[in-house]
């Protein structure tokens, strides 16, 4: 039985109804950023996934919750718009993605992201052996094989949803 306790409790609800197996890895709470995660725990950062909230400018309030490879960038003002099919996009304030995930900022996860959010995955995180994800706080980290993803309802894999960084 893997130890749930310094995950969110929503994400350990979560993970405690999947078949994918999983590991969480126990951090310091000031090295949870994942550059510095990355770094200090030697995970590779190109098997590090980012969970990004995105939130429409105009009209109602539409969210989607984007997951990437931390090598690469988001295309926010034209992928995610497209998929979300508003004028205008930006990332989520804290306060905003806090109230919609019940997350803490360097922990979001996309594990207990509410269904009705549309949960757009990069396709270069698929094509990974495993990854490094968020636990909902800055305690822990999720290791686990990208085939969750076909566990979750709401979520589509995407074909250049991110674009990759240039060093």
């Amino acid at each position: 039985m893997v130890d749930l306790l310094k995950v969110d409790p929503q994400v350990a609800s979560f993970l405690s109804t999947i078949e994918t197996n999983f590991e969480v890895v126990e951090i310091d709470p000031d090295l949870a950023d994942t550059a510095d995660f990355c770094r200090e725990y030697n995970y590779p950062l190109d098997q590090a996934a980012n969970t990004l909230v995105v939130a429409s400018k105009r009209g109602p309030k539409v969210f989607s919750c984007c997951v990437v490879l931390a090598t690469t960038r988001l295309d926010v003002n034209r992928r995610v718009k497209g998929l979300m099919e508003v004028s205008r996009v930006s990332f989520a304030s804290a306060e905003q993605m806090a109230e919609l995930t019940g997350m803490k900022v360097g922990g979001v996860t996309p594990f207990g992201i509410p269904l009705d959010v549309p949960m757009y995955v990069d396709s270069r995180v698929m094509a990974c052996d495993w990854i490094i994800l968020g636990s909902g706080n800055r305690d822990a980290k999720i290791k686990i094989d990208p085939a969750v993803f076909g566990e979750i309802p709401n979520a589509q894999v995407i074909e250049n949803l991110a674009m990759e960084i240039e060093v």
